[in-house]
C-alpha cells in the first residue's frame, strides 16, 4: 500500500493525499490551495502528482476550501467515481463550491483588469472552473453517517467519526486488508481536529485500534492564548470596541465561525452580557450555511441540542435573534457604509482574501474609532496575517491603505486544536500508531509537533513531504 502526498505538506492548505491500494486509487480529500492569487491560480489548475482520470474515490474529511475546493476541477478532468462525504458536508459543500467558483469568476476578472491597467503581455486569465460545473460535481456525491461502515473499495471498509472540527467534519477510518502483504491494516486520516469544548459541535471521538495515522499539525508548536468558550473575553473586547465610538468588523468564516458567534451573540442578548448592538452578517454564503446549521442538529453537542428543544427556550433559533440582520444583496450590503457606530458587522472570508469583508475594510480600515477584531486562524501571506501581524499598510483590492483602526485578535474561536490539544488528541487515540505521518502543517509547526510527540511516542514519525511517495 502506497501514500502519495499531493497537498498540504508543508503548507495548511491544498489537501490531498492519495492512497494507492488492492489495485485501487483513493483520494483523501481534494483541497484548494489558497494564498497569493497568481500562485494558487497556477497550483491549483493542475494535478502534478496523479491523474484524476485514474482516481477510483474520493474520500472527503470536511467542506472547507482547502479540503474540499478543487473537487469540481478534479470532475472537470475526468474523474467519474463516487465522493464519499458525511451529509451536512455534502450540503455545506453544495454552497461553498457554488461560492469558490463566483470568487474566481471576479478574481479572473480583476488580475485581467490589472493586468492590462500595467499593460502586461499575459495571457487572460480563466477561472479553474464555473459555478455550473461546481453544481455539476454535486452529483458524484455519496452521504454516509457517522458510525455507518461501507465497502469503497476491494478489501477497503470506510468508517467516519466525529472530527469536532465544523458541521459535518469527519476523522475518516479505513479498515483495509492489503492483498499486497495479506495484513490487516487500519488507517486514520485526522483530517482537521477540533478543539473540543466547541460552542455548537461535540468533541473529536477517540479512533481505536490505529496502526497508520496522517494526522494534522496545524497549530503545533503553538497554543491558543485563551481556552474554548471564552465568552467573557468576547463579551470584553466589544464592550471596549464600542466603547471607542465605532463599529466592531469581524472577518468570519462563513461556515462555523459565523454560527458559533451568532449563538454567543444571541445568548449575550437574553442575559444582557451587552449592551444593546445591532448585528449585521454580510455574506449571502453564510446566510445559506446558517439555514444548513438549522437542518442538522443531530450533529450539536448537548447545550445547544437542549437550547433547541427545552420547553425553557421554547423551541428557539440559536442562530437568530432581535437585533440581528442577515444580509444577502449587494444593495444592502453598500447601505452599511452609512453605519458608522454601535455595530457588529460579521463578514467573510475570514482570512480576507475574498469576499465582503474586503470592502468593509477598505472603507473603514484608516477610522481609528473602529475595531477589526479576528476570531480565526489566518495562513502565511493572506491580507488576515498581515493585519494581524500589525504591518503599517496592506494592499486591498489594488489599492494601499494605512492601518489605523484597533486590531484584536481572539484564537478561542478556532476550529483548530492547538499543540496541547492535538497532543490529547493524539494520545486518546488508540492502538500502536506503529506509522505516524504528519500533513497540514507549515514547516516549523511540523518540526515542533514531531519533536513533541516523539517524547511520548516511541514508533516512527514522519514529516510528510510534497510530492512524496511513501510505502505502508
Amino acid at each position: 500500500m502506497k501514500i502519495h502526498f499531493c497537498g498540504a505538506d508543508g503548507t495548511t492548505t491544498g489537501s490531498q493525499h492519495l492512497l494507492e491500494v488492492n489495485g485501487k486509487k483513493i483520494l483523501l480529500d481534494c483541497g484548494m490551495y489558497q494564498g497569493r492569487r497568481e500562485e494558487a491560480f497556477r497550483i491549483n489548475r493542475d494535478f502534478p502528482y496523479f491523474k484524476p482520470d485514474e482516481v477510483d474515490a474520493v474520500v472527503l474529511s470536511h467542506a472547507h476550501i482547502d479540503h474540499s475546493g478543487n473537487l469540481p476541477n478534479l470532475c472537470n478532468k475526468g474523474f467519474r467515481g463516487n465522493i464519499y462525504s458525511t451529509m451536512a458536508t455534502r450540503n455545506l459543500c453544495q454552497i461553498m463550491l457554488a461560492d469558490a467558483a463566483r470568487i474566481q469568476a471576479h478574481d479572473s476578472e480583476f488580475m485581467n483588469k490589472m493586468n492590462k491597467r500595467r499593460k502586461l503581455d499575459v495571457p487572460v486569465i480563466t477561472p479553474i472552473y464555473t459555478e455550473e460545473e461546481a453544481k455539476r460535481c454535486m452529483h458524484l456525491f455519496v452521504n454516509v453517517d457517522y458510525h455507518r461502515p461501507l465497502f469503497i473499495a476491494p478489501g477497503v471498509e470506510l468508517t467516519f467519526y466525529d472530527a469536532g472540527h465544523i458541521l459535518g467534519a469527519a476523522q475518516v477510518c479505513l479498515d483495509i486488508h492489503d492483498e499486497e502483504d495479506g495484513k490487516h491494516k487500519r488507517l486514520l486520516f485526522s483530517g482537521d481536529v477540533g478543539r473540543g469544548h466547541n460552542e455548537l459541535l461535540r468533541d473529536p471521538e477517540a479512533v481505536p485500534d490505529v496502526d497508520i495515522m496522517l494526522m494534522e499539525c496545524t497549530y503545533g508548536g503553538r497554543c491558543h492564548e485563551t481556552e474554548p468558550r471564552a465568552d467573557e473575553d468576547f463579551y470584553q473586547i466589544i464592550k471596549d470596541a464600542l466603547a471607542r465610538g465605532g463599529n466592531v468588523y469581524i472577518p468570519a468564516f462563513a461556515v462555523e465561525r459565523t454560527q458559533q458567534l451568532l449563538y454567543i451573540l444571541h445568548k449575550a442578548e437574553e442575559e444582557n452580557k451587552l449592551p444593546t448592538v445591532k448585528v449585521y452578517v454580510d455574506s449571502p454564503m453564510a446566510v445559506s450555511a446558517t439555514e444548513i446549521f438549522r437542518l442538522h442538529p443531530e450533529c450539536f453537542n448537548e447545550e445547544v441540542y437542549e437550547f433547541l428543544f427545552s420547553d425553557e427556550h421554547g423551541s428557539k433559533d440559536p442562530f437568530g435573534f432581535e437585533h440581528l440582520r442577515l444580509i444577502r444583496s449587494v444593495e444592502e450590503s453598500q447601505e452599511l457604509n452609512k453605519v458608522h457606530h454601535n455595530s457588529i458587522i460579521i463578514s467573510a472570508s475570514g482570512m480576507c482574501e475574498a469576499g465582503r469583508i474586503l470592502h468593509h475594510l477598505a472603507n473603514n480600515i484608516e477610522n481609528p474609532n473602529h475595531t477589526i477584531l479576528f476570531v480565526g486562524y489566518c495562513a502565511e501571506n493572506t491580507l488576515g496575517r498581515k493585519i494581524m501581524d500589525g504591518w503599517k499598510e496592506v494592499p486591498i483590492l489594488g489599492k494601499t491603505y494605512s492601518v489605523k483602526a484597533h486590531v484584536e485578535s481572539l484564537d478561542a474561536f478556532s476550529g483548530h486544536a492547538d499543540h496541547n490539544e492535538l497532543l490529547r488528541y493524539f494520545k486518546n487515540t488508540g492502538g500502536p500508531k506503529q506509522n505516524v505521518i504528519l500533513v497540514h502543517g507549515e514547516t516549523e509547526a511540523a518540526d515542533a509537533f514531531k519533536e513533541s510527540l516523539a517524547q511520548v511516542h516511541s514508533e516512527p514519525i514522519h514529516i510528510a513531504k510534497l510530492g512524496e511517495v511513501i510505502t505502508v
